[in-house]
């Protein structure tokens, strides 16, 4: 089929939540296949051998593995509408720093929070809370990352958005009093479609959250 465009997903996973927003922003039809990372699929495995890890894009039975490598393809071969990464290479090369940023700090941070305890514990909740008072003071006044219009840094950071109900039970911690922008901004970027009808809720994710805690054996 000419166009054909599949995403291997996983609908709590932040990582392939990028790669869904940004098809919604572009506009791109495309067939979602939940995987089971306790049962990898055939598909899964022969698409993405070396990390067998979603999310995937396969466009026309070629696979593209990595989130925001993935983000990037797809502004690149679809750049018709909603550019996601800014025109100007210096800006570029600005948004590719914070969205990596995030990829080396926020999740691993966040599951070091929830799988942990004790000092490691409350260790990592101190660093998680700065990663993001780091984030928010270069979100500044701005509405987006990249000023006036979402783009790459906003898809990048958003679909965390919907683990801070987790970061705030399991951490003991309040976003809003912590990071009101970064709440704020949140807020702004769910009244956009293509991440309200994207992001998984915030309970689903606790609760997945909670099973991952169970299976480490983490009280």
């Amino acid at each position: 089929m000419a166009n054909e465009v599949v995403l291997l997903d996983l609908k709590v996973s932040p990582f392939a939540a990028r790669v869904r927003i940004a098809l919604e922003e572009k506009g791109i039809k495309y067939e979602s296949r939940e995987e089971d990372l306790s049962n990898k699929s055939s598909v899964l495995l022969k698409m993405n051998p070396v990390h067998q890890q979603i999310p995937v894009l396969i466009h026309n039975g070629r696979p593209i593995c990595e989130s925001m490598i993935i983000v990037q393809y797809i502004d690149e071969v679809w750049n018709h509408k909603s550019p996601l990464l800014p025109s100007d290479p210096y800006r570029r090369a600005h948004a590719r720093f914070w969205a990596d940023y995030i990829d080396k700090k926020i999740y691993p941070i966040g599951r070091n929070l929830w799988a942990s305890k004790g000092e490691v514990k409350e260790s990592s909740k101190k660093d998680l809370i700065e990663c993001f008072k780091i984030l928010e003071r270069e979100l500044g006044d701005k509405p987006y990352f990249g000023g006036e219009s979402f783009g790459y840094v906003d898809l990048a950071l958003v679909p965390f958005y919907s683990f801070f109900y987790t970061f705030e039970t399991l951490g003991n911690l309040s976003m809003v009093a912590e990071c009101p922008k970064l709440v704020e901004w949140g807020e702004k970027c769910l009244e956009k479609e293509s991440v309200s009808n994207t992001l998984s809720d915030q309970q689903k994710v606790y609760e997945a959250i909670l099973q991952i805690k169970k299976e480490l054996r983490v009280e």
